[in-house]
Order: structure tokens, then sequence, then C-alpha cells
């Protein structure tokens, strides 16, 4: 299946989840409610879409195909992840404050809350991502000049992290799932590291031949 197919997959199944009515587990740790609202966290919320598309442009258009495919395969890991989660585990969050829209930023983050609902949450893509881009970009953007961009992506997804949960947008609790996925992908696609026992056990299985002398 090529990325747009994917791609297609992914939007058409997270709208209708969007769509779906029930009961949620909410998802909510005591820490959420200590973290005070922040409108300004908009900004860098929403330069999160420039931010992954850039990227992912970028690795394309450069013909780094070994780089490109290790941070699709990164980024639809967590999309998987994400579905999957969310038809299994309906979840939400009850964070949101109600907004008076004084100022400009108010109304952008009460746009927001329009458009995407407290439901879906776990893992926070807009973490995922955001980390995947910032690591791709490190490991393969080097060279002098390039320290500056190195320095703002890295600056750039630690604000996005922080304007996932000052937005209310996500709880600790989806940052820290996003966070752990992004160090599992890591571990297998960049790594090389990261096996699972019983699939490692079974391929060990196959190359010894076992399955053929048990049937002869």
């Amino acid at each position: 299946m090529g990325l747009a197919k994917l791609a297609v997959v992914y939007y058409l199944v997270f709208f209708l989840l969007e769509q779906r009515e029930g009961r949620l587990n909410i998802i909510e740790v005591s820490l959420d409610r200590m973290i005070p609202f922040c409108e300004y966290f908009i900004i860098p919320y929403l330069l999160w879409f420039p931010f992954i598309a850039i990227c992912v442009v970028w690795f394309c258009l450069k013909g780094r195909e070994e780089e490109y495919t290790k941070l699709l395969k990164s980024l639809f890991t967590g999309m998987v992840v994400f579905v999957l989660f969310s038809l299994l585990y309906p979840n939400g969050q009850e964070l949101r404050p109600i907004l008076p829209g004084d100022n400009i930023f108010e109304q952008m983050v009460m746009k927001l809350y329009e458009v995407d609902t407290s439901t879906n949450i776990f893992p926070s893509l807009h973490v995922f991502n955001s980390i995947a881009c910032c690591i791709a970009v490190f490991r393969h953007i080097k060279g002098g000049r390039i320290l500056l961009l190195r320095m703002a992506s890295l600056v750039l997804t630690f604000l996005i992290i922080l304007a996932t949960m000052f937005l209310k947008q996500h709880s600790v609790l989806d940052v820290l799932g996003a966070i752990l996925l992004n160090l599992l992908c890591y571990r297998y696609y960049y790594d090389g590291s990261f096996s699972f026992q019983p699939l490692e056990k079974i391929r060990q299985i196959f190359r010894r031949g076992r399955f053929r002398r048990v049937r002869e």
C-alpha cells in the first residue's frame, strides 16, 4: 500500500473515530490540573503542521531514501498505534477551560477546540511526530550552518510538547506515552537493538530448521 493510500485510510479511520459516540475512558492525572492554561502556546502548536510537512518533503526531495524511509516508518507506526488504541480503548479528557475570547490567541484556541475534539488523545501525535522529525533532523542533517537548523528543530519540538499540555489539548500521560513510543521506534528503526523476545525465538527456530525436523 502506497503512502497516499495509507494516509487516506488513516484519515478516514480517524474521522470515523471522531464521530463515534459512547462511553469514554478519561485520561488524566493530578499534574494536569496543576499546569496552567496559556493561550500563547497556540503559536508553536500550530507550527507543528508546517514543521512535519517540511521535514517529510525535505527528506523526500533530498533523495535520502534510507532516512526518508525510517522517518515515514516511525510516523506511520505512531499513527497505527494511535488508531488501534483509540479503537480498543475509547478515550478523552476533560481539561479544557471555558474561554471568554478576550484576545486573538484565545480566539484561535477556541477555533481549535471547535475543529479538534477532546477525544482520542492517547498517545499525542503532536508530540510523537514532532520528536520523530526532530530525531531525523539531528541524525541526518549535519554541517556548520545547519547547527542553527538543528537547534531550531529542538526548540520547536520542546515548545510543541509544552503546548499540548498548556493548551489543555493533552494529558501528561498522552505526552509520556508518545515519548515512550518514540523510544521504542528509535530502538527498532534506527538502532536495530529492539527485539520482541517471542518473535526473536520464532525467528531462531526457523533459522535452525526445527519445524522441518519435527515435520519429518
